[in-house]
């Protein structure tokens, strides 16, 4: 099993270290496949760059989604499962690794791996970036060259046998996810879940933003999708209420107000916020938009007011006390 042998591919030698088991997998557009890798020089010491062993998780990458380092992509589609492969592949194919590495690295230290980045193609973020943060890397983005890659498959999955990341669906899958979404988030708010709640919410208005930002801002296919995203966000923001976080409350009704300002369900989700961070007049000026914008809810923000003021006047009381502390002592001194 240690025949070296070039693969179909300009650049590329393969060994195989280990054999796998059965034939090689059939593979679509979505399949995922699963290895731990390690990446070395091709020098004397065939010196260790990466091992995803030594990063604790092993590597996904998904079929067809235009991976930057496309020859991965070649050398897992020669692969049987089980197989241990090494892989010599010129400098034509290892130009993207540096980018590659850097992201992976960022995420197994816990860290954004798109810090920092434009939003531009990976060619031209290589070119934005002074350093990498990474001795080893911005050698090898000044000095492009050779690299091995040592790669065991463990598995490989059609895209129907697992859970796909939004940016990973096709269309039709994010527009079928997102009423299964929006059901679960409800679900789990019955069960007073409200994080994970929050987070389905979150995954549904993802995938129409992505889908959004296909259509003409304002034209029909984009209004249908932003009907769908509004209730999404609400339900979002009134997880984030009952979890205590206003300021993520604040800024997701401010930018869903500046596309729907007569919304009044946006207006009393805001009015509570800024309520409970002790904005009073802002708050004051949501509320009495809701009751202006939807009578059926002026009984609901007559008790808000009510609740308010009673805050203020607490608040107003214990601050006097505690500046009058502050006062004596001071005279004290």
């Amino acid at each position: 099993m240690e025949e070296t042998y070039l693969l179909n591919v300009e650049g590329v030698k393969k060994k195989i270290l280990s054999g796998g088991r059965g034939e090689l997998p059939k593979l679509q557009d979505g399949s995922k496949f699963t290895f731990h890798f390690q990446t070395l020089k091709d020098d004397f010491e065939r010196t260790v760059i990466d091992d995803s062993r030594e990063a604790g998780m092993p590597m996904e990458i998904i079929v067809g989604k235009m991976f930057k380092l496309e020859i991965w992509e070649t050398l897992l589609s020669s692969m049987r499962i089980g197989e241990v492969a090494e892989f010599w592949c010129d400098a034509i194919h290892t130009g993207m690794y540096a980018l590659v590495s850097r992201g992976m690295r960022r995420i197994a230290e816990g860290r954004d791996p798109l810090e920092g980045q434009k939003h531009r193609c990976g060619m031209g973020n290589m070119f934005d970036y002074h350093s990498t943060g990474y001795d080893d890397l911005d050698e090898l983005q000044r000095t492009p060259q050779p690299l091995i890659f040592i790669m065991e498959l463990f598995r490989v999955e059609d895209p129907s046998a697992y859970k796909r990341d939004t940016w990973a669906m096709s269309k039709e899958e994010k527009m079928a996810a997102v009423p299964v979404l929006h059901s679960e988030g409800n679900r789990l708010v019955l069960r007073r879940e409200f994080a994970q709640a929050a987070a389905k919410y979150q995954e549904a208005v993802i995938c129409l933003r992505n889908l959004q930002a296909k259509e003409k801002p304002w034209e029909e296919g984009w209004l249908k999708l932003e009907s769908l995203v509004t209730p999404l966000v609400l339900n979002y923001c009134q997880c984030q209420l009952e979890l205590g976080e206003y300021y993520e409350v604040l800024e997701h009704t401010t930018e869903l107000l500046q596309k729907h300002n007569d919304n009044a369900k946006a207006y009393f989700k805001r009015a509570k916020a800024q309520a409970a961070v002790w904005n009073e007049r802002e708050a004051r000026e949501d509320f009495q938009r809701v009751a202006h914008l939807d009578p059926s809810m002026a009984a609901a923000v007559k008790k808000e007011l009510k609740q308010l003021g009673e805050r203020m006047r607490k608040k107003h009381v214990e601050d006097r006390k505690r500046y009058q502390g502050l006062f004596q002592s001071s005279q004290g001194v």
